[in-house]
This record gives structure tokens, sequence and C-alpha cells, in this order.
């Protein structure tokens, strides 16, 4: 037991890297603040998208774009892009790079649950907005994407609870984030403390998300019955 304690809760070594660890914090949060609504409103763009478009062409190529940012791993999608844009002359800084692979890895997931979303809305509803005066956007608008909303919600946290963990990719290209910041300080005390002090910090991030989104099914399937 004392060799468990001294290799992964060592408290000394908890209180010595734990300023650090803040530090990367802050940058996972700083990433998850800025992938997040942006991704929801990409999402949602490519959702409603999904539904309304009707050229052959023009909803080929949404296809396209959904489905190759869903296979595309979002590792090779960001080292493509943080790497591989200099040679077309743009020299993006890392932030900006790491938002941008995740943003749209993230916008093709949260379109799909929003076009199904979308998809749930009753027809009869819809009709009904129409009988009453409303044009076909202001029934998206009021009627359509507030249920969808509803209706997919526990996906969206789902989701959202996984762009969070995404952003341990950053580390890739050199991000400061949580994980890597815990890694450089475990090969500095040669100790794996950190990874589980790091391990903490997540758990406490994403436990009442999880909690929240465990309730709010519940809740859903009770009123279901």
């Amino acid at each position: 037991m004392d060799a468990l304690l001294q290799n992964f809760f060592n408290i000394p070594i908890f209180i010595q890297v734990a300023p650090y660890l803040l530090q990367g914090l802050r940058t996972t949060l700083l990433l998850s603040v800025l992938v997040i609504p942006f991704g929801l409103a990409s999402g949602l763009l490519v959702g409603v998208l999904s539904i309304t478009l009707t050229g052959r062409l023009s909803r080929a190529l949404l296809t396209v774009y959904i489905d190759l940012f869903r296979a595309l791993p979002p590792l090779v999608l960001l080292i493509f892009i943080y790497y591989g844009t200099p040679f077309l002359g743009w020299d993006l800084p890392k932030l900006v790079a790491i938002v941008i692979a995740f943003i749209l890895n993230n916008s093709s997931y949260y379109g799909e649950i929003f076009r199904a979303g979308l998809e749930s809305v009753p027809k009869g509803q819809i009709e009904a907005a129409r009988s009453t005066g409303l044009s076909n956007w202001q029934s998206l608008l009021y009627i359509q994407i507030p249920q969808a909303t509803r209706n997919v919600m526990p996906d969206l946290i789902s989701n959202t609870i996984e762009v969070i963990k995404l952003t341990t990719l950053a580390s890739a290209v050199a991000m400061p984030e949580l994980l890597r910041v815990a890694r450089d300080a475990q090969s500095l005390v040669y100790n794996p403390s950190p990874i589980v002090l790091a391990a903490i910090f997540y758990l406490i991030l994403l436990w009442p998300m999880v909690r929240f989104l465990s309730r709010f099914e519940q809740r859903k399937m009770g009123g279901g019955h």
C-alpha cells in the first residue's frame, strides 16, 4: 500500500506540481470555451442545411463534408492543419490551428445530432406553424430548432463531454494543456503522481456534467412513461 501511495498518490508531489497543472487546466478550459460554442453553432448550421438543401450537388457536397470530418481522426486533422498550412503560406498560431481542427471535427458530429433532432419534430407541428402565417425559416427558428434541441439534449451533452476530452490531443502540437503539462511534470519528478492529479482535475471538471447527463436521461425516460 505504501508503494502504491508513493507512486500514484504522492501528496508532496501533488503540492509541487499543482500550480503547473492548474495552468494547463486553464488552457484546457480556454480550448473548451472556444471550441464548444463554435462547434455547436457550426453543427446547427450543418444540421439545418441537411434538411433544407434541395439541390443534388449541394447535398452531395454537404454529405462529403460530414462524412470526411467524421471519418478523419481529429489528431490527423490537427497535424495536417498545423504542419500543412504553412506550405500554403498560412502560418497559423497553435491555438488557431487547434480550434479550427476541433471545430471542423465537431461540426460534423453536432450536425448529425441536430439533423436527427430536426427530423424528429412532428410534421403536423410544422404544418400548423405554417398555417398561422409563419414562413419556412420562422417555423424553423421558433418551432423546429427549440424542439429539436430538447429532443437531442442528452446527445449534445454527451458530445460536449467528448469535446473536453478531445483537448488532450492539443499536446501533439506542444500546446501546454492539462495532460501535456502532467506528462512533462511526470518526466521531471520520475513519478506518475502528476498524471493521477491531472485525472483528478478531469474528474472534477467532467463529473458534474456526467451526473447532469444521467439525471437528464432518467428524467426524460420517466417523462416518457
